[in-house]
């Protein structure tokens, strides 16, 4: 056999890299990410209910585990993953996410405040009755194409059903490959009164439109304040609504008052709940305001409910302004009605949507009525042919009674051929001869037992064959007649309207924007003390002075400042932290304070803190920045007055660390204390004036393996002593030397080595 040489095709790597991209980036579009306009899911989730339709989980029978339910989803439809599948589910059941749930659940399917549901394991699950009802009805009347499955095993339907349009009610979430949609949920009963309007007068616009849908309506309620800019947003498509949460003022003994939220913006569900308490105490901490006593969540299955509690006198609307323009309790929902329509990603507007469903609907109802003609007229055929043989029985009983064998007999009554068949007569022979039954006429007559010969099984069957007639008339004047067609779409759409539709929940209207005088913050001197630990407090000057023994033994840090100023924390790494002293508590001196991790970036246990001190301070110095490598340099305070909360306060090389941080004071020289115990004295004129970026300049030479231990700052006059190899040194007395020079080595009774 011969080898068959290989086939090397040259193309361009750029154009094989562009055509994969976009075939997978077309695939999670449209087979992962984006709804189908016609019936508003995702592929999971049509999936996921169909297989729930197939297992027989209807609403009228008993819950099923939802590991079954992903299980058989994931091995018959969507081969991507128990985890996808599972969520999907948990979505369609969970009310406060879907303003129509299309899934029964039974058991932990999770809750608004972001707890997530119990294991597949443990939680059961079965179709809504309107999923049953409007989702999923007729699949077997060939409404809808199907298609084969991954592994071409099973068919499934391409689009189910539906007979509302379910992407505005129930709205939907999904991030593509490059786009995204985000689609508000809006009210069944308001969506389907649009509906029923577009299908009445085609030539309905958006603005008209809105007269019968307000706007979103929220699971979670609120309030929508921008009115007037809806129409623009549902024309094109694309927009920002402004929601708000409902806020109610509650009168309590001794003229106080408690502010209640009873119902949370759609974007602040799930974990948004906690961060939003976190914001609030986070402003009474940094004492943006004083007027709240106390933050409860007294929330529940009936509903939200968040009480603050607010000292007397407090200022009320001016709080509630405060809470929307520093929390989430005002928030914006971004819109980008996104959707599969055609088979391709389309942005659509609302009479879009509305105008893709209509056409759908006609769709669906063509095919299921041209399926029931269908069988209605072979019913017709079947009952024309019975009432026929009623008149003829005895022939037929004669010609079946003649005949050797069933093809015979067939023959005689679809063909009239009377070859071989035995007759008493020859007039019946003659009348066989004129017998013209069709074939499924002919089966009917073969296999119809006795017992139909009855006088009132007679009548029944001409009272069927006036109702098939009249089911024919009907269907073919649906099939012929648009308006016919086009009521029975509207009693359908009503019907539903009646059973299922709720209350609007989404309060819409035009808000005026708050409005927040925030209180000027009384300009004070404190006294801000930091411990080993990294807690900081702040309190005021007369306090520190009553406490000072215990202030200074106890604090690492002790810095007299403005309530107004901000504290410059530099570390080791180089990194410079800002914390604003207001956000510092103040208090008594024996609170225990905050970490400074919560006022800033610093981070514990990546960086260690080398010095601190006041921005104000800072400002009018020059700082003196030494490493462990004994670089050194001069640097204007004014650099560091910045907006960022953390910057590189200086360059360091490779396996360096910031050691010192100084404000230049009396101070005239430095001394440079090395762990081999050398020290070296230079005149602080010696070390030049540079940019925070640069790395410095060598201010001590240093030996193999030796680095910068410590570095001393003696006031011009005053010695200062310090230990080194267990010998006390006296800085002042160390002789002045040259920079980037090698220094002296203190002997004592310490071994160096």
């Amino acid at each position: 056999m011969e080898r068959q040489e290989e086939q090397i095709i040259r193309t361009e790597y750029s154009e094989i890299m562009q055509k994969s991209y976009i075939d997978y980036a077309m695939s999670v579009i449209i087979s992962r990410a984006l709804p189908d306009v016609r019936d508003g899911l995702k592929p999971v989730q049509r999936r996921t209910l169909y297989d729930m339709y197939e297992l027989g989980i209807r609403y009228d029978r008993p819950y099923r585990k939802c590991a079954r339910i992903v299980g058989d989803t994931m091995g018959k439809y969507h081969p991507h993953g128990d985890s996808s599948i599972y969520e999907a589910l948990v979505v369609m059941a969970q009310d406060f996410k879907k303003g129509l749930p299309l899934v029964d659940g039974h058991g932990n399917f999770g809750s608004i405040e972001g707890d997530g549901a119990a294991a597949m394991r443990y939680t059961e699950a079965r179709l809504q009755k309107i999923t049953q009802e409007a989702f999923l009805a007729d699949l077997d009347k060939n409404v809808v194409d199907f298609m084969p499955n991954f592994d071409e095993t099973e068919k499934e339907p391409e689009v189910l059903p539906v007979r509302l349009p379910n992407l505005l009610v129930n709205g939907s979430e999904g991030i593509a490959v490059g786009m995204v949609t985000s689609m508000p949920p809006h009210n069944l009963g308001e969506v389907v009164d649009a509906v029923v309007a577009t299908i009445k007068n085609n030539e309905i616009t958006t603005e008209e439109l809105m007269k019968y849908i307000q706007g979103p309506d929220f699971p979670t309620g609120g309030l929508v304040t921008n009115k007037d800019d809806l129409l623009g947003i549902y024309e094109t498509g694309t927009g920002k609504i402004k929601l708000r949460g409902k806020v109610e003022i509650e009168q309590v003994k001794g003229g106080k008052e408690n502010i209640v939220i009873s119902e949370i913006p759609y974007t602040m569900m799930g974990a948004n709940i906690g961060k939003f308490l976190n914001d609030i105490a986070a402003l009474v901490d940094t004492r943006k305001t004083t007027d709240i006593v106390d933050i409860s969540n007294q929330s529940s299955k009936e509903g939200i409910r968040i009480v603050l509690e607010l000292r007397k006198g407090a200022d009320t609307n001016n709080l509630i302004n405060m809470l929307y323009k520093k929390t989430r309790l005002e928030d914006t929902f971004g819109v980008n009605m996104l959707a599969v329509a055609d088979g391709r990603p389309e942005t659509l507007g609302l009479k879009k949507i509305i105008e893709h469903h209509i056409d759908f609907q006609f769709e669906v109802n063509t095919r299921k009525y041209q399926t029931l003609l269908k069988k209605e007229l072979e019913k017709k055929e079947i009952q024309e042919g019975l009432i026929k043989a009623c008149d003829v029985i005895d022939l037929i009983i004669e010609i079946l009674r003649g005949s050797k064998n069933q093809k015979q007999a067939r023959e005689c009554l679809t063909s009239g051929i009377t070859e071989g068949i035995k007759f008493k007569s020859r007039t019946s022979k003659k009348q066989a001869s004129e017998l013209h039954f069709t074939e499924a006429q002919a089966t009917a007559i073969l296999e119809m037992r006795l017992y139909k010969l009855i006088g009132l099984e007679i009548a029944a069957l001409m009272k069927e064959h006036d109702t098939t007639m009249k089911n024919i008339a009907k269907y073919e004047d649906l099939l012929n007649n648009y308006a016919s067609m086009a009521k029975l779409i509207i009693k359908e759409l009503e019907a539903i309207k009646k059973e299922y539709a709720k209350p609007r929940k989404t309060v819409v209207e035009n808000a005026a924007e708050a409005v927040y005088e925030e209180k000027k913050i009384q300009e004070m001197e404190v006294v801000f003390l930091m411990d080993r630990f990294g807690y900081a407090r702040t309190i005021d000057v007369p306090t520190y002075e009553r406490n000072k023994e215990a202030a200074d033994s106890e604090s690492r840090y002790i810095i007299s400042c403005m309530n107004t100023d901000k504290i410059c924390v530099f570390t080791d790494t180089g990194s410079q932290h800002l914390i604003k002293v207001q956000d510092a508590p103040f208090g008594k001196f024996r609170d225990k304070g905050k970490p400074i991790d919560n006022f800033c970036n610093y981070d514990s246990s990546k960086e260690v803190i080398v010095a601190v001190e006041s921005l104000q301070r800072i400002k009018l110095s020059l700082l003196i920045f030494g490493t462990e490598l004994g670089m050194v340099k001069q640097v204007e305070g004014s650099e560091f007055d910045v907006a960022k909360r953390t910057i590189a306060a200086t360059k360091l090389q490779d396996g360096d660390k910031l050691l010192s941080v100084q404000c230049m004071g009396e101070a005239e020289t430095v001394v440079f204390k090395t762990q081999q115990g050398i020290c070296l004295r230079i005149a602080i004129g010696e070390i030049p004036l540079q940019k925070k970026t640069a790395r410095g300049v060598r201010g001590i030479r240093l030996n193999e393996n030796d680095k910068v231990e410590a570095m001393y700052y003696p006031d011009a006059g005053k010695d200062k002593v310090i230990i080194c190899n267990d010998k006390e040194v006296h800085l002042d007395r160390l002789k002045i030397a040259g920079r980037d020079t090698k220094g002296t080595k203190i002997r004592g009774t310490k071994s160096v080595t």
